[in-house]
C-alpha cells in the first residue's frame, strides 16, 4: 500500500476530482485508505463520506461516475488529486458539472451554469 500521511487528518484526506482533459475542479471529498485502495483496484473513485460515515463509490446510485486516470499526491502526501473522466456530465450531486458552480458577489452567490440533471429525477429526494 502507497503510503500517505492519512494520519494528520484523523484517517482522512482531501481528495480533489479535477477533469483530467480541461483540468476544471469538478469537487472536492475526503478518502481514507480504503477509499483509496478501492480507487487504485477498479480505476473508478471512491472516497468516505463524512455525513454517512461508509465507503462511497461516486456514480454508484446516479450512474455519475469518475474514471480516475491518475492519482496524484501533494508533498506533504496528505491531500491527493484524482484526475478523472466524468461520467454523465456532473460530479456535482445538485445537477451541475462542478460542485464549484457559485461565485461570491458583494455579499451573495451568483449560480454559473447550467444544471446537466435534475437530482430529484436521479435521487428521488
Amino acid at each position: 500500500m502507497i503510503r500517505l500521511r492519512f494520519d494528520k487528518g484523523g484517517g482522512l484526506l482531501p481528495a480533489v476530482a479535477q477533469d483530467s482533459v480541461s483540468r476544471e475542479v469538478l469537487m472536492v471529498a475526503y478518502i481514507n485508505e480504503e477509499a483509496l485502495q478501492k480507487t487504485l483496484e477498479t480505476g473508478q473513485a471512491h472516497y468516505w463520506s463524512r455525513s454517512r460515515n461508509e465507503l462511497w463509490h461516486k456514480g454508484g446510485t446516479s450512474g455519475h461516475v469518475q474514471h480516475v486516470e491518475a492519482v496524484l499526491v501533494d508533498c506533504d502526501e496528505d491531500c491527493v488529486i484524482y484526475l478523472v473522466r466524468q461520467e454523465g456530465g456532473a460530479a456535482c450531486h445538485t445537477g451541475f458539472r462542478s460542485c464549484f458552480h457559485r461565485r461570491i458577489d458583494g455579499d451573495g452567490l451568483i449560480t454559473l451554469g447550467e444544471r446537466v440533471f435534475d437530482p430529484k429525477e436521479v435521487y428521488g429526494t
